[in-house]
């Protein structure tokens, strides 16, 4: 199985992005064939400071390899590394209809706003398609927000494929990354930057646990019994929690005599134990950047190699004379 995803320089991420989506792309890796990318192209449609880029590229490498994403299992690198994807870019947009772009949610939610649209987020599905047709990729795990562009690079790859003779171009399936299980934020409702109530993954304990005592609950004494199949805490705490542990932490809940306070401790524990080897890893990368940069440039002379594959392939397929340039 032949995986690919791409993943957003834009922020730090959130236990939010953690168990919706990062867990689940670490837990493909070591599959036949493991892309994953930093889609810093894509992050100049709405990022427009070079040294919050640069920085925030270094980050997101650092954030995966702490986290468990492995080189010698998947290949990382940098979007901008392997420049066969805007040669593919081209090429596809060349066969792409108007109409195929307008009903893209990105570009529609935005105009329905009346805000700028400007040219790279019109065509920002062009881009993604390339990145997915330049690797073969079979599978591209999304959200299901996401569906609707892997469904356009189908669309794409078919297009070209008919229009030129030719089979080049292989045509992805999604898939749909589970997203059964919440993960609230502070207020109790979806943990989202836009909402201004997350919980970063890399934080100092100090800060962490501060951060876990705004978790907002109910009025109950500590007498009381309680629900928690209502209480934030609990639902955060599931995600770090065996079924014992789950069973033991709800008794208690339903019990009384347990105060939200030693709800909170149990999560905090709970996600210390989850995520402080992966807080320690960062620091210890951050001291090795040139290996992470070693990693990087690996991961795209890995990259390149399939991409030439698959640009030549485009190439005589369409007409174009001569190879791309020696790696």
């Amino acid at each position: 199985m032949k995986v690919l995803s791409g993943i957003q320089p834009t922020g730090r991420p959130h236990w939010g992005n953690y168990f919706g989506a990062i867990q689940q792309y670490i837990a493909l890796q070591g599959n036949e064939q493991s892309f994953y990318f930093i889609a810093d192209l894509h992050a100049l449609t709405t990022v427009r400071e070079a040294d919050v880029l640069r920085q925030s590229i270094q980050d997101s490498a650092l954030d995966l390899l702490a986290l468990g994403l492995e080189p010698d299992k998947a290949t990382l690198f940098r979007q901008s590394d392997v420049p066969e994807v805007t040669e593919l870019t081209w090429l596809l947009m060349t066969i792409t209809q108007m109409h195929l772009l307008e009903k893209c949610h990105a570009y529609k939610d935005k105009k329905a706003k009346g805000l700028a649209a400007d040219a790279g987020l019109f065509t920002y599905p062009v881009l993604m398609a390339a990145d997915i047709l330049m690797y073969d990729s079979e599978v591209v795990p999304v959200g299901q927000d996401q569906v609707q562009h892997v469904e356009v690079t189908r669309d794409l790859a078919q297009r070209f494929n008919s229009l030129y003779g030719a089979d080049c171009l292989v045509l992805p399936n999604a898939h749909v990354l589970d997203s059964s299980a919440k993960v609230p934020g502070l207020d109790g409702e979806k943990m989202s930057k836009s909402y201004n109530n997350t919980i970063p993954v890399f934080e100092t304990p100090r800060k962490l646990k501060k951060i876990i005592n705004k978790i907002v609950t109910d009025s109950k004494a500590l007498e009381d019994a309680k629900n928690p199949d209502t209480c934030a805490v609990f639902d955060l705490y599931r995600l770090f929690a065996d079924e014992n542990q789950r069973q033991v932490l709800a008794d208690k809940y339903r019990a009384g005599g347990m105060g939200y306070g030693e709800a909170k401790t149990a999560l905090y524990d709970a996600a210390m134990e989850s995520f402080g080897p992966a807080f320690e890893k960062r620091i210890e990368l951050e001291n090795r950047s040139d290996e992470v940069e070693d990693i990087l440039q690996a991961g795209a002379k890995r990259a390149r190699s399939k991409a030439r594959e698959v640009i030549e392939r485009v190439r005589s397929a369409c007409g174009l004379v001569g190879k791309p340039a020696e790696l």
